[in-house]
Formats: C-alpha cells, structure tokens, sequence
C-alpha cells in the first residue's frame, strides 16, 4: 500500500509541475510582451511581411497586386516603428534631418513609398522580404527561449539554418537593390513606373552605399565592378568598351567620398 501511494504521490507530483512550468512560462512571455512591445510589434509586422509575400507568390486568398501592396506597407510600418525606436522626438531641424537619412529605417521607409504604385515585380520584394526573415527569426528565438530551452526544436532547427546564411542573405539583399535600379529603367520604358521612380531610386541606392551600419551594398558594389572589368579583358573590343563605359558611368555617379575609396 505504502508504495502504491508514494507513485501515486509522485505522479500527482509531476502532474502538479507541468502545469506550472507552462503557467510560468506563459507569464514570462506575457511580462515580455508589456514590457517590449515596441519589439514585439515589430517582430508581427515582419512576420506579416512574410506571409503577405507569400500571398503574392501563391495568390490563393486575393490577387497578387494587393499581396504586393500589403508587403511594402507591413515594410513600412516595420521601419516607421524602427525609426520611433532609434530617433528622438522629431524636431525640424538640420542636426534631426541628418539623423533621420542616414538611418537604414529611413531608406526602406522610402522604398516603400518609392515602388507602393509600381506594377509587382518579385525583385523589387526581395530585400524587404530577406530583412524581414532574418530579424523575425532572431526576435523568435528569443521568445522561444523564454518559453523554455528546449521547446520547439523544429523551430529552432530552422532558425539556425537563416542565422547560418546571413551573410549569404545579406548578399542578395544589396544585388538586389542594385539590379532593382536598371529595372525601375526599364520599368520606365515599359509604362510599368513612373518617370520619377529613376531618380527617386537614385537617391534611396546613394544612401544605401553610404550606410555606417549595413556595408553590403558598397562592398557588392566593388565585388560587382571588378567581376565587370575582369569579363571586359575577355571580351571582344566593342563589347569591352561598352562594359568600360558603364563602369565609367556607374563609378561617375558614386557619391564623391566614396568613390575615391572604391577605386
């Protein structure tokens, strides 16, 4: 009998310690929640980004031109509230003006506006949707940890292979904001942009290569210019020459601290 209730005992026990490790761990992610909501709604709007992306790949639940939509206004909304995060109150000044466009949020802010009325093409998601992945996996990690160390492996599995690739992301993240420039060109020519969306894109590419915290488009840049210049030695004369020009002209149009750099 003694032992009878002592499993008993130890039964009740454990079935006792479930329940409050799961009442404890939802109480931690809801403390979390209150005390960081600024990082939890950004961790949302990225996770919309990604599924209004695959919206537009699969337009099973409404038309592809409205997933597009959706995905640069969750970018929006992901950047607005990144740039509450990192500025001070705003203030119309020259110092605040400063601050504000050399802020990554500040350039994906105006990318979104920049393509909003531009007919979808998937290139022009790529970078938005990249970025979206890589800091929606990290923020999940942290939530996952708080719900306990070894829950959702599966989860965690995943998240490691994005953490793995992030350079390689990185990487396709800033090729495609450069090819998304010839594109808003041809974009132009096509009747798909209007003749504005060049020059605007202009400016959002030049600050991109200015940025102190994401180096990738400058150093893509540079990657992109001696691959040009190593097939320009291969190729016929009058080939050579058009690819010696468009390094010329690309280099031209460099922001002047940063060319000299590169060169």
């Amino acid at each position: 009998m003694s032992d009878n209730q002592n499993n008993e005992g130890g039964a009740d026990s454990q079935g006792n310690e479930q329940p409050q490790q799961a009442g404890s761990a939802q109480y931690r992610l809801i403390e979390h929640i209150k005390s960081n909501k600024i990082d939890c709604a950004l961790w949302a709007t990225r996770l919309l980004t990604i599924c209004f992306a695959i919206g537009y790949m699969i337009p099973i639940f409404g038309s592809s031109q409205s997933a597009y939509n959706k995905v640069l206004l969750a970018n929006a909304a992901t950047s607005a509230l990144r740039l509450h995060q990192r500025l001070p109150s705003f203030q119309l000044s020259r110092a605040f003006l400063s601050q504000l466009f050399v802020e990554d949020s500040c350039h994906y802010l105006l990318y979104s506006f920049i393509f909003m009325y531009v007919s979808p093409v998937f290139l022009i998601l790529v970078p938005v949707v990249s970025f979206a992945i890589l800091h929606a996996s990290s923020y999940s990690l942290k939530l996952l940890d708080l719900i306990g160390q070894n829950s959702c492996w599966s989860a965690r599995f995943l998240i490691s292979l994005i953490e793995f690739q992030a350079t390689n992301i990185l990487r396709v993240c800033s090729l495609s904001e450069i090819f998304s420039m010839p594109l808003a060109i041809i974009m132009v020519f096509i009747g798909k942009a209007g003749l504005m969306t060049p020059f605007i894109y202009y400016h959002f590419i030049v600050m991109r290569y200015m940025s102190r915290r994401n180096p990738y488009t400058r150093s893509m840049f540079t990657e992109l210019r001696m691959s040009v210049e190593h097939l320009a030695y291969r190729c016929p004369p009058v080939l050579s020459k058009v690819l010696r020009f468009g390094i010329s002209l690309v280099t031209r149009l460099a922001p002047q601290q940063q060319s000299a750099a590169t060169q």
